[in-house]
């Protein structure tokens, strides 16, 4: 990888800083809240929230070590912080999955949550701004990584947009089952930008070029 300009490594670093940050904050308010009002959706939208601040937590972890590692090395870091970020997708899908499936099954809806609709708006507004600043920044420095993490940003502001319309339906109407709905769906973009960026990892997507 060709040396990249200081300023776009540290920009990188502080937009990984805020993800951290705010995916914590947001997930104790989800799950505090959503614990309250019976919501699986919210509970799991908070687990999401701490999926992607360990997601950001391995990239803080990579861009850190940018200046100390030779360019072999700094393949093989990015390629493991990309499988990580791949395999968070696939944990996060696994999860909606069940529990959307468990939720409709099982017949349980949730109490109506105001403040859960005010925490999905927010997440719905400041999650596509910071997927798009992460894609130019990771264009600009050349991690795939990055651009990953960008794309678990988008799955996120998906999922945002799953959640309020549920939380939505269930508190003007009360057709709770439109969020376990929602949430299967977002488990097949989950799902395919995993497999995406694992194969991304190797190099193609047969996978050929292992360690």
């Amino acid at each position: 990888m060709a040396p990249q300009p200081g300023s776009s490594w540290q920009t990188a670093l502080n937009l990984e800083y805020f993800t951290v940050v705010y995916n914590i904050l947001e997930a104790i308010a989800s799950i505090v809240f959503g614990t309250a009002a019976l919501s699986i959706a919210l509970v799991g939208f908070g687990l999401d929230s701490i999926i992607e601040s360990l997601s950001g937590l391995v990239l803080i972890w990579r861009l850190r070590k940018h200046e100390k590692l030779s360019g072999e090395e700094e393949k093989k870091t990015e390629k493991r912080a990309e499988r990580f970020v791949s395999a968070t997708f696939f944990l996060l899908g696994i999860y909606i999955l069940y529990e959307s499936v468990n939720k409709l099954v099982m017949n349980e809806p949730a109490r109506p949550s105001a403040i859960g609709i005010i925490i999905a708006v927010l997440s719905l507004i400041i999650m596509p701004i910071l997927a798009w600043r992460k894609r130019v920044v990771g264009t600009e420095i050349g991690s795939r990584a990055l651009l990953a993490d960008a794309k678990e940003t988008i799955a996120c502001a998906l999922l945002s947009a799953a959640l309020l319309a549920g939380l939505l339906a269930n508190y003007l109407f009360g057709v709770w089952q439109a969020d376990p709905l929602a949430g299967i769906v977002i488990v097949l973009f989950l799902f395919h930008e995993g497999y995406e960026t694992w194969c991304g990892s190797c190099g193609g997507c047969a996978c050929t070029n292992a360690e």
